[in-house]
């Protein structure tokens, strides 16, 4: 009884608690919350599947066992005794459902009374918004909660039990996903459809045509061009001489009344002739004005897009940019703020307040006549949640050049990006004149027919603040008149080819999830960083192509789980999974619709599906069997089809071929530290000059592909400025890969492949021996150096792999000095 007491006294003195994801949150939040609240950080998610074990009992609904993740159990145990303490929990994770998902484990691990429970969200971080959230607490909304439990469980059934038939039928440690593996046949056909793509000719005819009277120099003059810009026009001069000599250039549409299509030389080369000596004449001249709508306010999607277009950024790298202006930034007096709204989002809806706040600013700032007399509203896709706001900045008139000295080269980037779109989304449209010109020219033979488009800007509007949007968007054409006579000053055919599709990079592969509704914005990120780190997708020249993993497994999945590999089987449970959590559907249910087809695919597989192997057309070298593709984690290898009895394998190339392995060549060159000839290796990251004498002298040095040594640069003299902010770069080297670093990190954090023809010289590690021997192998121990101090590592490493502590009387000298 008395210890009832004091714990009911100790609990009444208590403070309010706070429970957030992040400490850049909390420390937000803590500027606006007094001094009767204590706001404490959970590092994400608390609570967990288990790693190792399966966690979902199926036979009973499919019940899941948590387990508080390893390295959140101190957290868990602190925020325990704080909640013990609390006068109130409130529970201010995000607003989606993981941040749902994220405050019901924490009531559920802290074991809080539901009687001091609250749920608060926010769209945004402002002392408005949180104060807002404060006075109308809410509880945890289970609809989604659940949700986000049966989109867990869906990936762990598939993960867990699709996984391993991989290992067995294809490549040990394989791993599938519900929607990673959709998105990965995405490129596979895309690559499928390049390939059987048959390129079509076709040729174009196009007039350069004249006003002024200074026909023959203009003509020299741009045939001058011609002969010295062929290969790689100069677009800047072009547009020059255009201008300066009144000309343009028209389009053959028409042949004797008929559309024009050539689809070889002779066609084109005819009809060309045929018009160089006719008299070309306006017979229609239309003017126009067109106006241009302003874009929509971001969503996570429309970010993700822009931000891979405008700035380069991966999906990932701009959600963790979003991530940091969202939670705050260190605006120097001001503390700590937050810049922009919530950035998971698939609405376009803006807040009222906030509207009236960007019509204040666009009338002070850029003038009444950009300021529409309605505010503009966005119509939002079906699913989206109007609750919701678009990504916006939380305080328009927090201009991005204010606070640009604060903020890290990409934070700023990505910060002007959405004020900027923000603020143009509710400014008028632009305007164009557009003229279109029809010329006719008439010779003996034919009645050809040009058409000329001009776009002129004639009012800014929205693009006073997207002016990217106006790179090359001004085509000018002289002024004409109709049925007026025009100078011929060059008349060309040339021969095009149809294009197949393009490979996805990370804008339109974002925009074809969306369209597909495959997975949700929130979780685009990780779709696209799942599937190159599982091997199946590699990104060259910005753009996605598929692994021979990428292509077996895929080609697998379909033939055996064609419903789980469909794309709108795909969209149909995403929106089954908003319905758990918008029109309170039964979650397992919809676990139950997934799993029984599943289930039966799954055994059906496990019995039908083959050993992947692929026939070559190579023999092995030492039995004389035909060599068979084979699959690991890494690609594809060749081994002998004799396995066990003949063990012979090789690595191949792109192509497939075999890599032959090439004996090491002797050179004149010597090792710098014994003496004894360099041999010239190959290995999978290019040729090296290695010690003959290895492995009793490990000494390489750096080579081109003849064996001359690399010259020496030092890491902060290669020379290089950064391209982002023009610091200077240094080599910097970490888990064994070598790169440039700005010097500007860490408010910059680009980074640059060492450049071609030049070696590191890094400075030697001195080692420090000791007395000490190596418990298992003999070798004398060293001391090595970790993030929690100091301790032994034998010379051996990394044969030997023996790590001891450091000698309590080396440990206690070192504490006493």
């Amino acid at each position: 009884m008395e210890q009832t007491e004091k714990s009911k006294s100790a609990t009444k003195n208590g403070k309010s608690l706070v429970i957030v994801e992040s400490p850049a949150k909390a420390k937000t939040i803590n500027r606006y919350l007094g001094s009767d609240f204590v706001v404490k950080a959970s590092m994400g998610h608390i609570r967990d599947l288990p790693q190792k074990d399966f966690g979902v009992d199926i036979e009973k609904q499919f019940k899941p066992t948590y387990r508080i993740l390893p390295s959140r159990k101190k957290i868990v145990n602190e925020l325990k005794k704080s909640s013990d303490s609390a006068n109130e929990v409130y529970l201010a994770t995000d607003l989606d459902r993981e941040g749902e998902a994220i405050a019901w484990h924490l009531a559920e691990a802290l074991k809080l009374a539901d009687s001091k429970t609250h749920r608060v969200i926010f769209n945004e971080i402002t002392k408005r918004a949180i104060n807002q959230a404060f006075q109308e607490p809410k509880k945890i909304d289970m609809d989604k909660v659940n949700a986000q439990q049966a989109r867990r469980i869906l990936d762990r059934i598939v993960g867990y039990q699709l996984s391993p038939l991989l290992w067995k039928k294809i490549a040990k440690n394989l791993s599938a996903g519900r929607v990673q593996s959709v998105a990965v046949r995405l490129i596979v056909e895309r690559e499928q459809e390049i390939e059987k793509f048959v390129p079509e000719e076709y040729w174009r005819v196009s007039a350069v045509l004249g006003t002024s009277d200074n026909t023959e120099k203009a003509k020299r003059i741009y045939q001058k061009y011609l002969e010295k810009y062929k290969e790689k026009p100069d677009l800047k001069r072009l547009k020059g001489i255009f201008e300066k000599y009144l000309l343009f250039k028209a389009e053959l549409v028409k042949v004797d009344g008929k559309t024009f299509k050539a689809a070889d030389e002779t066609q084109a080369t005819e009809i060309r002739d045929s018009l160089a000596n006719a008299e070309y004449i306006v017979a229609e001249l239309k003017i126009k004005q067109r106006q241009e709508k302003p874009p929509a306010p971001f969503t996570t999607a429309t970010l993700q897009q822009q931000a891979a277009s405008r700035l380069n950024f991966t999906t990932d790298r701009t959600m963790r940019t979003a991530q940091q202006l969202y939670e705050g930034v260190e605006l120097g007096a001001e503390g700590s703020v937050a810049l922009i709204t919530y950035m998971r989002t698939d609405s376009t809806h803006i807040a009222p307040e906030a509207i009236n706040s960007v019509r204040n600013y666009i009338t002070e700032h850029l003038g009444q006549e950009y300021l529409p007399e309605k505010p503009n509203f966005y119509a939002s896709k079906a699913q989206a949640q109007q609750a919701h706001e678009a990504i916006r900045p939380t305080d328009v008139t927090r201009h991005p050049e204010q606070v640009k000295q604060y903020l890290t080269c990409e934070q700023f980037r990505l910060y002007d990006l959405i004020w900027r779109r923000f603020v143009a989304s509710q400014t008028k449209p632009a305007v164009w004149n557009v003229t279109e010109a029809i010329i006719e020219a008439r010779s003996e033979k034919h009645t050809g027919e040009f058409k000329a488009l001009g776009r002129v800007l004639a009012f800014a509007g929205f693009l006073k603040l997207l002016p990217e949007r106006l790179e090359g968007a001004d085509a000018q054409l002289p002024a004409i008149e109709k049925e007026q006579k025009l100078n011929l000053v060059d008349l060309s055919a040339t021969q095009h080819f149809t294009q197949p599709p393009p490979r996805f990079n990370e804008a339109s592969l974002v925009r074809t999830l969306e369209a597909q509704g495959i997975g949700r914005p929130s979780t685009y990120a990780n779709i696209i960083s799942t599937i190159q780190k599982r091997g199946y997708v590699e990104k060259k020249d910005k753009r996605f192509y598929p692994t021979d993993l990428g292509r077996v497994v895929t080609t697998q999945l379909i033939e055996h789980f064609p419903q789980i590999m469909d794309v709108k089987f795909t969209s149909h449970m995403e929106e089954l999974l908003d319905k758990i959590e918008e029109a309170h559907l039964d979650w397992v249910a919809v676990l139950n619709e997934f799993y029984e087809p599943f289930k039966k695919s799954l055994e059906q597989a496990l019995e039908n599906m083959e050993k992947q192997t692929e026939v070559s057309p190579y023999k092995c070298e030492l039995c004389g069997k035909d060599m068979v593709y084979r699959w690991t984690k890494n690609g594809r290898f060749l081994a002998c089809s004799g396995y066990p009895e003949c063990q012979n394998a090789c690595s191949v190339d792109e192509e497939g071929k075999p890599i032959k392995k090439v004996q090491p060549q002797e050179t004149e060159h010597k090792c710098p530290k014994c003496g004894s000839p360099m041999l010239l290796r190959k290995s999978r990251y290019g040729t090296f000059l290695g010690c003959s004498k290895y492995p009793e002298c490990k000494t390489t040095i750096p080579c081109d592909e003849q064996g001359n040594p690399l010259p020496k640069v030092k890491p902060d003299e290669v020379g290089v400025e950064c391209p982002e902010c023009g610091k200077p770069m240094v080599a910097k080297k970490f888990r064994g890969r070598q790169f440039l670093a700005c010097t500007g990190y860490p408010d910059c954090k680009t980074t640059l492949p060492i450049p071609e023809g030049i070696a590191i010289d890094w400075p030697e590690k001195k080692v420090e021996m000791t007395d000490i021997k190596c418990p298992k192998c003999g070798s004398p121990m060293v001391v090595r150096t970790s993030r929690r101090g100091k301790f032994l590592g034998c010379s051996a490493f990394p044969k030997c792999r023996t790590i001891m502590q450091m000698p309590k009387e080396e440990t206690n000298q070192k504490t006493q000095n």
